[in-house]
């Protein structure tokens, strides 16, 4: 019976892969993103290699449908036929990632894919970790302005009032995307000298700014330091106002992070910066 008519009701997913789950779980997401009436329980089963393995998944999965009373959503990465097959049995509905995109494509291009498990991980990992690794350890070396040193390698910098979301935006472009972010805050003896940081000012092109919302701000500045005036609304509020006329000012392109998820502050800094 279908529960079109039901809100807030609960489905479990599993994202069911031969490698990390990762792609499966990115996709799934996308879709899932578009049913936000329905609540989610999401388990990731990786590395479902075997069919011995397959098997267990599969008990896995039809142990939730008798607990959910719902047969729960499959979302499959899982490369080997055989493997595939023996998963497609469990009481859910199966969904094939590969056979709905690879199979067009194979029509498409008139030739057989590899069908190779991990095959998405074997090219570039090696190139992509070390890059990724290298750009990590840049990022934690660089926050909150605590090296000036090698300034030159950074692709980006961030800047912004403490709190305001820099640390995790270059956590993130570092371990997503390889990208050697460097984070800078911008403090009161900046806004007295109504001027950046000297050492800034060499590589303004590569600046990017972070704002938010005063009440927010506020609010995780509350959590850290309760009833101080670094966190109380009138400082959040001076500081984010001295902050945003000051990127203003100097030509710097910034956002809000108030309403934004890392994601999506991240692909906004690498459109605007042209970061690949």
């Amino acid at each position: 019976m279908p529960d079109s008519g039901r809100e807030n009701f609960e489905r479990t997913v599993f994202y069911v892969s031969d490698g990390t789950g990762v792609t499966a779980e990115t996709f799934g997401h996308s879709l899932l993103t578009q049913f936000e009436q329905v609540r989610l329980r999401e388990v990731r089963l990786p590395f479902v290699d075997s069919v011995e393995k397959a098997r267990q998944a599969v008990e896995r999965i039809d142990r939730q449908a008798l607990l959910d009373r719902h047969r729960p959503i499959v979302f499959s990465t899982l490369v080997d036929a055989s493997i595939n097959d023996v998963v497609r049995l469990a009481n859910c509905r199966f969904l094939d990632l590969f056979a709905t995109f690879v199979e067009p494509l194979e029509s498409e291009f008139g030739v057989r894919s590899t069908h190779t498990i991990g095959r998405s991980h074997a090219a570039t990992d090696t190139e992509a970790y070390q890059k990724r690794i290298a750009a990590i350890n840049y990022s934690l070396a660089h926050d909150d302005g605590q090296l000036h040193a090698d300034l030159a390698n950074a692709e980006v910098i961030l800047i912004g009032v403490s709190r305001s979301g820099k640390t995790p935006t270059s956590l993130y472009l570092a371990m997503q995307h390889g990208i050697r972010a460097a984070n800078y805050p911008l403090i009161p003896d900046d806004f007295e000298r109504r001027r950046l940081p000297a050492v800034l000012y060499r590589y303004k092109q590569k600046l990017f700014g972070l704002s938010i919302a005063p009440e927010r701000l506020a609010e995780i500045r509350n959590e850290r330091r309760p009833g101080s005036r670094y966190a109380s609304i009138e400082n959040c509020r001076y500081e984010i106002g001295e902050a945003e006329a000051m990127m203003r000012r100097e030509g710097i392109r910034w956002l809000s992070s108030t309403t934004k998820s890392i994601e999506e502050i991240a692909v906004t800094i690498l459109q605007e910066l042209q970061l690949h």
